[in-house]
């Protein structure tokens, strides 16, 4: 498949005018699927997450990538469901589907996309078509709910319509550990939750195609093999959780 070109445009959000990124393919002639993805701990880095956001957006997929404050006095809780209303109420205008939207995030931004899935009373009862946490933890509160998606899942979370989770995990992660995800996928399972867990050999920055620059004391670019390997991936299942429901030959232990 011969990858599309795309463009990049900068919009704001929310009542605080927070920035956001979309990355669209050039000259699209249909309604595209749809991402909105969610940076790590790190306040307002979205241009981390702008190599993986490429790459889905080559595929044909239209990606929000927002800045947001974890460091914020609720935690980002504000930001991150002014993204979402944001990507429902202008994903048309965008070029994408409204009915199509995917919800993904990295590090910490997988804990809060997670948890929107499995206790969406915070964002409306708005549930994305499909989840994808990229390196996350899950057993403590995230900042989109406040509450904790592991023990969601098994009181009222488990009670809902699943939606497809896709997980994907470095095994030399040296920040959050790959048993995390190991561990959701053995609660989203057995709640009947189609689940696909992805491990691969890079760490929590190569996840993203990127890697950690001490002396920026942040993630850039990677061109590392491990690092394009693992983003790749990263990319492919993000493209495809947007545009496909999870199928049973997706499902990897």
């Amino acid at each position: 498949m011969v990858a599309e070109a795309v463009v990049k445009t900068t919009h704001r959000y929310g009542a605080g005018g927070q920035l956001m990124d979309v990355y669209r393919p050039a000259g699209a002639s249909e309604i595209a699927p749809a991402v909105l993805l969610w940076h790590g701990r790190g306040p307002d880095e979205r241009d981390v997450l702008e190599p993986v956001a490429r790459a889905v957006a080559e595929s044909g997929v239209v990606v929000l990538v927002p800045d947001w404050r974890p460091d914020a006095p609720d935690g980002g809780r504000t930001h991150l469901k002014e993204s979402a209303l944001f990507a429902r109420e202008n994903v048309t205008d965008l070029g994408g589907d409204p009915e199509r939207i995917a919800l993904a995030g990295w590090s910490l931004g997988a804990k809060a996309a997670v948890a929107v899935a499995v206790n969406p009373v915070a964002f409306g009862d708005w549930r994305p078509q499909a989840v994808v946490g990229i390196a996350g933890a899950y057993a403590s509160a995230a900042p989109s709910t406040g509450t904790v998606p592991i023990d969601d899942l098994r009181t009222g979370g488990g009670l809902l319509a699943p939606v497809p989770v896709w997980l994907v995990h470095g095994t030399a992660d040296p920040v959050v550990d790959v048993e995390r995800s190991r561990a959701l996928r053995t609660a989203l399972e057995e709640h009947g939750w189609p689940v696909s867990l992805h491990e691969v050999a890079t760490d929590h920055a190569g996840v993203v195609m990127t890697e950690f620059v001490p002396e920026r004391e942040r993630c850039l670019p990677s061109t590392a093999d491990h690092a394009v390997e693992a983003g790749s991936l990263t990319a492919g299942l993000l493209a495809r959780a947007a545009g496909t429901a999870a199928r049973d030959s997706d499902r990897r232990s």
